[in-house]
């Protein structure tokens, strides 16, 4: 195995970053993950456009520009005989002596990860997942910014503990006014009479590049769709939940806390749909040949 590190390609076993960086020592750093298909990187540019505002908000200089990460990815997916894969691109503020001080970093630390696509058991989409409403609440945005796709995720690891304990896949967090945030690793959306309702940005949640193709998809298809605050007894009382994320995809949901659901209509039309988008952004994207990932 292979890992991208910094300025160039390390074989995994060798990859080491230092116990003085304050990716390590702070949480310090952000990132993204991103899924391959057939050798095409999904939604690439959305993903990058992310990473860059994520930076930008922590005052974290991306080393690299969009053509010289794109490069970067696949010059590890190709070391790694990777076409269908899971990518995960880490930017921390680098090593630097015990601090809080951003100033005592000069220069971040670039990790590219990519790893075999292991792809969940097909019971998941047959039979949906059992989630849980977790009592850890959600952090507040005064405190830190959930657009900031941090590093720092221990209020998620928290939650997941909680559904471990439960024996369930996934946990929802509310926030600190009790509604419906997201959750630890996915965006949250359920369908009760023929509406298709998503917490809001304002709801303190990470904007999913997914859940934004679902929105997308559910606005062609003319499904109505509510994006605002909702309490548990809303999701109790829906036909149908699903959750989102760039690995998941479309995931159905079997149950939250002791209310069980059905694997409905809505869920199974909106994944096959977003399926196809797949495959319809896959066969551009390889028409369009290498100079799509900034090199030739």
């Amino acid at each position: 195995m292979y890992v991208y590190l910094n300025k160039g390609l390390v074989r995994g076993s060798e990859a080491a970053v230092s116990v003085f960086d304050h990716g390590f020592l702070y949480g310090d750093g952000v990132y993204e993950t991103m899924r391959v298909y057939d050798d095409v990187v999904f939604m690439v540019d959305e993903h990058l456009a992310r990473l860059y505002r994520s930076a930008s908000m922590i005052g974290l200089t991306v080393p690299l520009d969009n053509d010289g990460i794109k490069s970067s990815i696949y010059e590890t997916l190709e070391a790694n005989s990777l076409r269908n894969a899971y990518v995960r691109l880490t930017l921390s503020r680098g090593y630097g002596p015990p601090g809080l001080d951003p100033d005592l970093c000069n220069e971040p630390t670039f990790v590219i990860i990519a790893e075999q696509m292991r792809n969940y058991p097909r019971e998941f989409y047959e039979d949906g997942i059992r989630i849980i409403i977790a009592t850890t609440r959600r952090n507040p945005v005064g405190a830190i910014n959930p657009q900031i796709k941090s590093l720092n995720f221990l209020n998620n690891i928290l939650a997941k503990i909680e559904a471990k304990r439960e024996g369930a896949y996934e946990a929802v967090m509310l926030n600190v006014s009790g509604h419906i945030a997201e959750g630890t690793v996915s965006n949250v959306f359920f369908f009760r009479d023929n509406v298709l309702y998503t917490p809001s940005v304002a709801c303190g949640i990470l904007d999913g590049i997914t859940r934004g193709l679902v929105l997308d998809i559910a606005e062609r298809e003319g499904i109505a769709v509510q994006e605002g605050e909702f309490t548990p007894d809303d999701i109790y009382g829906a036909s149908e939940v699903f959750v989102t994320n760039t690995t998941m995809e479309v995931m159905p949901v079997s149950g939250v806390d002791d209310v069980k659901y059905k694997v409905g209509d809505m869920g199974k039309l909106l994944r096959s749909i977003y399926r196809k988008e797949v495959v319809s952004y896959v066969k551009n994207a390889a028409g369009r040949g290498p100079a799509l990932w900034g090199y030739e």
